[in-house]
């Protein structure tokens, strides 16, 4: 408990630029994923080099996904808090 005494809290303000942050780089990874599988086969002549960069986009997509949805529970359970705080 002394640890935690000494820590300083973050403002709401912190987290609202946390979150709009993290919504902008969602957003830019999800863009620079798009443009990265529109370039993924031009040029490429192998079929299994194109199935391989489908295979690592594909991939890469799916942890965004899952990152965003972590950040969305995350956000929900802070929304909660501040609501059951009103309420009090």
């Amino acid at each position: 408990s002394h640890i935690m005494s000494e820590c300083v809290r973050m403002t709401d303000t912190e987290r609202d630029q946390i979150d709009q942050d993290a919504q902008v780089f969602m957003r830019t990874c999800a863009d620079a994923i798009h443009q990265l599988r529109t370039e993924a086969h031009k040029g490429v002549q192998s079929a299994q080099v194109k199935e391989h960069r489908t295979a690592v986009l594909d991939f890469i997509e799916d942890y965004l996904k899952r990152v965003c949805k972590l950040y969305s529970e995350q956000r929900a359970i802070r929304v909660k808090r501040v609501i059951d705080k009103k309420r009090m």
